[in-house]
């Protein structure tokens, strides 16, 4: 795991000392997510950088790695983890090929060279990375098929510039920054359009894309989508399937020549990742080790609301004590949370104020303290979305609702983000009619099965719309918080194979008894403690001490003071002033989701001084 640079430049040469200190500017901006080797390689037209975070192969995976070709030279910067290198490695080796390392980086490098841009097809895993091919002049970009790891890139008019993330773009002096109407609108409408950064100019490669780039320009093959197939599995085979699916990844994923963990929360999903990990490794006489957050006086002062109807700690205990795991529990308390410092580190590693608030912090200081005994976690996030675990999927209003089904009832659990801002700001955004346009955007292309019934197509969509859409706010939102420390975490859950076998499942079988994530369940009923087996569904956990609100009030009364702070060009300061003077044990989630998300704004527009253009 890693964070990757770059600039190609057809008219310029990118060996002259300037370009070369850009090129380091930009790597450097990825030293978090790399803290352990720094690297560089220019070749005329072409810069490629890389900072390492070493996992597999320590001694032997620095990049950028290249290979000589009697053609010319290819070179590679690479993020991520194939967690079938070892097979690709065993093919490859049969086909004449000659490996120096153990890495998987080279393991890419030399499948490039057998089998071009096809190489992305036969991988299996989580990856973005990079190739210039000096042979034709060409730059390659590739990202894995669910957009477990960012990539991003800006067209330039001779060249293009790419990155992990957006400030590795942004250290460019070519680049400004800038947020138009569009780019305001995907942090206030929770849609995550494919393709787009939030940057005018910027764009993501999408996910299961390749993006070429020569002189003669830019072009995009998409190599995965999310298909529809029919399912001809009963409901037996289809929960053998999903087992054996489960314990093929979580051995994958297991893999690691450094310290590696599970993050438990004491839902079904990391609680399954928790107890098959601990299966294997009981193989070789090793305990896993787990981790939990929670929050000071949580588990005794819990309060049961629509979301959450039990607090997590006493689940995470019956996992850890069930499956004799090595654990520990990171307790915060509400200063930390809304600590601004805290709050700017998030917005640091996220490039955008798009922020869930204390989930956010809580998150990131979660990671912070495992990254002091681990470098690798395992998670159960993204099983929600494949197996259909969210409130929205057994919602009627959402079920027909033609909008994104997790809209339907945000505001009501978490406020709406309009409400705090100003008028002719929201007047400007149209948040509706870009929601509405984006939805139809993104159901437009999902495919029905012949004799489909309507109820099970409908279902399919709501499926489809959390894998394609839903689920990227969630794994940018992990990959950011998680490589701000230098801590990898792997998503078994992403893995392509079981995503495709279990969306193509009929919803009837994935809801066979009446709740959600059935598959799930019975697949690894052997080894949960009955207590969880029966727990029903509870979302990542949120601070519920009112000493939170208060310093949140405190932070926001301070941005008052300065009343010609840009913020004020987007929020209404009058709707502050009352979420700032509301008392705090009474606090609405209205408020504290506008406290939050202002403080946050505050924050992005002063820490990277962007162009905003209401148009």
């Amino acid at each position: 795991m890693c964070g990757i640079a770059g600039w190609v430049s057809f008219d310029r040469d990118l060996r002259a000392a300037e370009n070369t200190a850009t090129l380091d500017a930009m790597t450097e901006t990825m030293s978090c997510r790399g803290p352990d080797d720094r690297g560089t390689w220019t070749a005329g037209h072409a810069g490629l950088g890389h900072r390492r975070l070493a996992i597999i192969d320590l001694p032997g995976g620095r990049q950028p790695m290249a290979v000589s070709t009697p053609e010319g030279e290819i070179a590679l910067v690479y993020s991520g983890e194939a967690y079938n290198f070892t097979e690709l490695r065993g093919e490859l080796s049969a086909r004449g090929h000659r490996f120096v390392t153990d890495s998987d980086t080279e393991v890419v490098l030399h499948g490039y060279l057998e089998w071009g841009e096809s190489v992305a097809e036969r991988l299996n895993g989580m990856y973005a990375f990079a190739l210039w091919d000096s042979r034709h002049d060409k730059l390659v970009m590739i990202r894995d098929r669910m957009g477990v790891k960012p990539f991003y890139y800006w067209p330039t008019p001779d060249g293009v510039l790419f990155g992990s993330e957006p400030k590795a773009i942004l250290a460019n002096p070519l680049v400004r920054p800038r947020v138009d109407l569009d780019g305001l609108r995907e942090l206030f409408s929770l849609v995550k359009t494919p393709g787009h950064a939030v940057w005018d100019g910027m764009f993501e490669v999408e996910p299961g894309t390749v993006v070429t780039v020569d002189r003669g320009g830019l072009r995009r093959h998409v190599y995965w989508r999310l298909e529809t197939r029919p399912h001809a599995d009963d409901r037996d085979t289809t929960i053998t399937t999903v087992r054996s699916l489960l314990d093929d990844i979580v051995r994958r994923q297991l893999v690691s020549d450094v310290p590696r963990c599970i993050l438990l929360s004491g839902g079904l999903d990391s609680s399954a990742v928790t107890a098959l990990a601990a299966r294997q490794l009981a193989e070789s006489d090793e305990k896993v080790r787990t981790f939990a957050v929670d929050f000071v006086g949580r588990t005794e002062n819990f309060v049961a609301d629509a979301l959450r109807t039990t607090p997590d700690t006493p689940f995470v205990h019956d996992v850890a004590r069930l499956s004799g795991t090595v654990h520990r529990d990171i307790v915060l308390d509400p200063e930390t949370l809304a600590d601004p410092e805290v709050r700017a580190r998030m917005i640091r590693a996220r490039d955008i104020p798009m922020g869930l608030g204390d989930m956010d912090t809580s998150l990131y200081l979660l990671f912070r303290a495992i990254r002091e005994h681990s470098t690798v976690a395992l998670s159960g996030e993204s099983a929600d979305e494949v197996f259909g675990g969210y409130l929205q999927f057994f919602d009627e209003e959402a079920r027909r609702a033609d909008t994104f089904p997790w809209l339907v009832r945000f505001a009501e659990h978490f406020g709406e983000d309009a409400g705090l801002l100003r008028d002719d700001v929201n007047r400007a955004l149209g948040l509706e009619a870009y929601i509405r346009d984006s939805y139809d955007s993104a159901v437009a292309g999902i495919e029905r099965l012949d004799g489909e019934s309507d109820f099970e197509y409908r279902m399919r969509r709501i499926c489809h719309l959390h894998l394609t859409r839903f689920v990227r706010v969630l794994l940018d939102r992990k990959d950011r918080a998680s490589m701000a420390v230098g801590l990898e975490v792997r998503v078994p859950f992403c893995d392509h194979r079981l995503v495709e076998y279990v969306y193509n499942t009929p919803w009837a079988l994935k809801s066979f008894d009446g709740r959600e994530k059935s598959l799930l369940r019975e697949a690894v009923a052997d080894v949960l403690p009955r207590s969880v087996y029966e727990r029903t569904k509870s979302p990542y956990p949120s601070t519920q001490d009112p000493k939170y609100a208060v310093a949140l009030q405190e932070h926001a009364r301070d941005l008052l003071a300065r009343p010609d702070h840009r913020v004020f060009e987007l929020i209404d300061r009058d709707r502050l002033q009352k979420a700032a003077d509301h008392e705090a044990p009474q606090i609405t989630s209205a408020s504290r989701r506008g406290l939050e998300r202002t403080l946050d704004l505050a924050t992005w527009l002063d820490m990277y001084e962007p162009e905003v253009d209401l148009g």
